[in-house]
């Protein structure tokens, strides 16, 4: 029996020195290479070569099978023959090489004690949803609301901040996370649009969704007094949300956007600004050292911003508990079939809960030609809906069969557990 191998793929790199491979993280399991070709010598000098390198993958085939056969007899190739001089087939072509890498001393061996058992399919199992090893990427620095969202929607997990929106799905499209908690939509400030194209941009699926009050705090360095200001910098929403509080707090400042609610604070905590405020989160108050001017300047109360939850695996569906559904669909014709699409859902008394259009980035505008009225140009959308059920519902799926009738693109973007948790007006704490 010949044992092949295939060839090591084109980006396999070599490690010819002394210094061992870093180690592969695969999930919470972690793989040390143990083969160095320093701590191996061929007797027919064959150094650090392909053919090499295929022996290697033979000599650990050779061992499972091995491994998988313990009544043959000792000294028993897999491929049948004896002793050192059997002959091994890589790849087709037959070699004389000493095959054995590691002498194995037997004279000591324990035949009870225990032996490593093979990995299976549970050593690489994904990380369990509620679990405290969770890693969790979110967009901002630490004290960010989204920070704070992740921290509810998987308690104890390990948060990974991210610059920018795109790499925090990166992160788990690259398994450096596990799950991606984003905002999509505020009750103030409406959709967060940025992050309703990376969802069509990319594959991952939502599997559960967050809503976070906000709470907003006016922060300033230790020692600065309101009077002092000349300039407020925070999030763009942030400083939409508390325009009529300031207003009212007598601040005749001027407002300046950056990326992120506690990324301001440290900004102005980092450069020792003793003229310029933040907007943020009481945490991040505490993060960087700084004081609260004002708190719960927020000019509503009920400021509330819901995050999904975003990971490379869908969920299975239930109907346990109330499940809400995203989906994502366009239509070649424009917007005529809108209503046909929306008369599905009705029809099977299935509430929508968010309907959102964006422009088709890869077909923005439509030309339509008439003999009577000329040459018109239209936008084109893609429509985004929230609907109040599960997948695992006949009257979902149904609805779903009919709306693929009447658009040429239509994709699940997730059917996930709905957030219940009763809500509150934003507080301090």
């Amino acid at each position: 029996m010949q044992a092949i191998v295939p060839s090591p793929p084109h980006n396999l790199k070599c490690f010819t020195g002394t210094t061992p491979p870093p180690l592969a993280r695969v999930g919470r399991l972690v793989v040390q290479s143990v083969y160095r070709s320093d701590s191996v010598h061929f007797s027919n000098g064959v150094g650090s070569s392909r053919a090499d390198w295929q022996s290697s993958c033979a000599i650990l085939a050779s061992k499972v099978v091995s491994q998988q056969q313990p009544n043959e007899k000792p000294g028993a190739g897999a491929a049948g023959s004896g002793g050192a001089d059997h002959v091994a087939a890589v790849n087709g072509h037959k070699t004389t090489i000493d095959l054995s890498l590691v002498p194995i001393d037997t004279a000591d061996k324990d035949i009870n004690k225990p032996q490593p058992k093979p990995l299976t399919i549970t050593d690489l199992s994904p990380a369990p949803m509620h679990g405290s090893q969770l890693r969790v990427a979110y967009q901002g620095v630490p004290g960010a609301y989204s920070e704070a969202a992740a921290g509810k929607a998987y308690p104890n997990c390990e948060a990974i901040p991210c610059d920018q929106f795109e790499v925090a799905f990166q992160a788990v499209e690259l398994w450096i996370a596990d799950r991606a908690v984003l905002p999509v939509e505020n009750s103030l400030g409406g959709s967060i649009h940025r992050n309703y194209d990376l969802l069509l941009r990319h594959r991952l699926h939502i599997v559960g969704e967050v809503q976070l009050p906000v709470h907003h705090c006016l922060l300033a360095l230790p020692g600065v007094r309101k009077e002092y200001l000349t300039r407020v910098i925070s999030h763009p929403q942030a400083l939409a949300q508390c325009e009529l509080t300031l207003t009212k707090l007598g601040l005749n400042v001027a407002r300046e956007a950056v990326d992120d609610t506690a990324g301001a604070a440290e900004f102005v905590a980092a450069n020792n600004l003793r003229d310029t405020a933040a907007i943020a989160s009481a945490r991040a108050a505490d993060l960087y050292g700084m004081n609260i001017l004002a708190d719960g300047i927020q000019d509503d109360s009920s400021n509330v911003t819901r995050f999904v939850m975003l990971a490379r695996e869908p969920i299975i569906p239930r109907t346990d508990r109330p499940f809400k559904t995203s989906i994502v669909f366009a239509h070649d014709k424009g917007t005529s079939v809108l209503f046909k699409v929306l008369s599905a859902f009705a029809f099977r008394n299935i509430s929508l809960t968010k309907i959102e259009s964006r422009p088709h980035r890869n077909r923005p505008i439509r030309l339509v030609d008439d003999e009577n009225e000329g040459t018109a140009k239209h936008f084109e959308y893609m429509f985004y809906v929230d609907f109040e059920a599960s997948m695992a519902e006949v009257r979902a799926q149904n609805a779903l069969a009919e709306v693929q009738e009447f658009t040429s693109f239509l994709r699940v973007l997730g059917s996930y557990p709905m957030d219940m948790t009763p809500w509150c007006p934003s507080r301090g704490d």
